[in-house]
């Protein structure tokens, strides 16, 4: 089992940046890549970024459209770490972020090929 814990998140002004981390533990063994979600009230959860996670599969970052180059995920295996900086933080990224992690080594941006989540973390951006 792998256990991930979101913090990070707060109340921030348009414009600002903000930094997210998740923190895994457990059977690190099982991860093969991680990723973020958001869930905006009464909205689906959707993909926001996603990294590879094993040190042999390179390191390959995925985006949504919506946070391409505003957004961007790196990762500390040392740490066991993922990190989400948000920049150019607008209203509408506010939502509940969501750690994921699944244990294949390719990251995806589709919400069922994580098999591990977090409590999530609130981030709002106030305008």
């Amino acid at each position: 089992q792998v256990q991930l814990v979101e913090s990070g998140g707060e109340l921030v002004q348009a414009g600002g940046s903000l930094s997210l981390s998740c923190g895994a533990s457990g059977r690190m063994s099982s991860i093969g890549a991680m990723a973020w979600f958001r869930q905006a009230p009464g909205k689906e959860r959707v993909f926001v970024a996603a990294s590879s996670w094993m040190s042999w599969s390179g390191s390959f970052q995925l985006y949504a459209d919506a946070v391409k180059g505003r957004f961007t995920v790196s990762r500390d295996r040392a740490k066991n770490t993922l990190y989400l900086r948000m920049t150019t933080l607008q209203p509408e990224d506010t939502a509940v972020y969501y750690c994921a992690a699944r244990e294949a080594s390719i990251p995806t941006m589709i919400l069922t090929d994580y098999n591990y989540w977090g409590q999530g973390t609130q981030v709002t951006v106030s305008s």
